[in-house]
C-alpha cells in the first residue's frame, strides 16, 4: 500500500502557511537535501488548487529556463500530480489531473493502487488537515523554522480530539530549523498528577 506523507515549513509556532519573509532566510543545503529526500519517496504529488496554482506558474519556466533548478523542476513535471479543487481547472502542467469526486475516497484509492510506492502532499494544508481528520496520513514531515511566525494559517486546527504521534527521525541543522518526522501513534496510558509526582524534582 502506498504511504501518504506530508511536507510542511512550519513555523516554532505551528504556522504552515509560508512566509518568504521568515522560510528563505533558513533555506540551505541541508533544507534542500530534506526537501529532495522527501520528493524522492513519490510518485504521485497531491496538492491543492492554490498550490497547484503556485507550482504551475513557477516550475515549468524554471525548467524550460535550464538554470541551477531545471533538474528539480523536470522532476515536477514529470511526477503525476492529483489536484484537490472544488472548481474546474484548465491544466496547463504536464501530468495534471483532477480529483474526481470525494478526496478522502480519492485517497484512498490511490493508497490502494499497487503502482503507487508514494503520494507526497507537498503544503497544501486544507489537504493534510482532512487526510489526519480521516487517518490518512502515514508521515508528516515538518522542517520547523526558529522563528514565531504569530500570524497565519497553522496546521493543526481546532478539534474535539488530539492527535498523537510517534517520532521516527529528529535532524537540527546549523540554521536553527529541526526536521522531525511523525507517524501517527498511539494515545499514552492515562495519566494524572498523583501519577507522576514522584518524578518531579524535590
Amino acid at each position: 500500500m502506498a504511504k501518504v506523507i506530508s511536507t510542511l515549513f512550519v513555523s516554532a509556532d505551528g504556522v504552515a502557511e509560508i512566509d518568504p519573509d521568515w522560510h528563505f532566510p533558513y533555506f540551505d543545503e541541508n533544507m534542500g537535501r530534506a526537501v529532495s529526500e522527501d520528493y524522492d519517496t513519490a510518485d504521485v504529488l497531491l496538492i491543492g488548487r492554490e498550490t497547484y496554482d503556485s507550482f504551475a506558474g513557477a516550475w515549468p519556466g524554471r525548467e524550460e529556463a535550464g538554470g541551477d533548478d531545471a533538474s528539480f523542476a523536470k522532476q515536477l513535471g514529470d511526477l503525476r500530480k492529483v489536484v484537490a479543487s472544488r472548481q474546474p481547472l484548465q491544466f496547463t502542467w504536464r501530468n495534471s489531473e483532477l480529483i474526481d469526486g470525494d478526496l478522502v475516497d480519492a485517497v484512498t484509492a490511490l493508497k490502494a493502487d499497487p503502482t503507487i510506492k508514494g503520494i507526497l502532499v507537498p503544503g497544501s494544508i486544507s489537504i493534510v488537515q482532512q487526510l489526519l481528520a480521516a487517518g490518512l496520513v502515514d508521515e508528516l514531515r515538518l522542517l520547523v523554522h526558529p522563528v514565531a511566525a504569530r500570524k497565519g494559517r497553522r496546521l493543526f486546527d481546532d478539534g474535539e480530539a488530539p492527535y498523537h504521534l510517534s517520532v521516527l527521525a529528529t535532524e537540527a541543522f546549523p540554521t536553527g530549523v529541526i526536521r522531525v518526522i511523525y507517524a501517527p501513534g498511539p494515545a499514552p496510558a492515562a495519566a494524572g498528577y498523583d501519577d507522576v509526582k514522584e518524578q518531579v524534582p524535590a
